[in-house]
């Protein structure tokens, strides 16, 4: 085995190398983000959530005047047993 051909095919292995960077270097790419449908639905959506408010005046109104009031009313047995209901769906 010859040492010295060997520093020779290493020598032309980096000679290969700094092509390949060099030319790498030279070439701009631009990423680009194409957005389906379906994402564009969504950022509507979102959109639309985020405009309307948290609160719904028209139904809350009535239910806020009655609590002023003291004339608002809980049935005890209903909402035990849609608390049940609830806690049964979430397990």
């Amino acid at each position: 085995m010859r040492i010295e051909a060997y520093s020779q095919v290493q020598q032309l292995y980096q000679a290969k190398k700094v092509n390949k960077t060099q030319q790498a270097g030279s070439v701009s790419r631009a990423d680009q983000v194409q957005i389906s449908s379906l994402g564009k639905d969504i950022q509507t959506a979102k959109a639309a959530v985020a405009a309307s408010p948290d609160i719904r005046e028209e139904l809350t109104a009535s239910i806020k005047t009655r609590v002023q009031n003291g004339t608002y009313q809980v049935d005890n047995a209903s909402f035990a047993e849609k608390l049940l209901q609830k806690y049964e769906e979430m397990r």
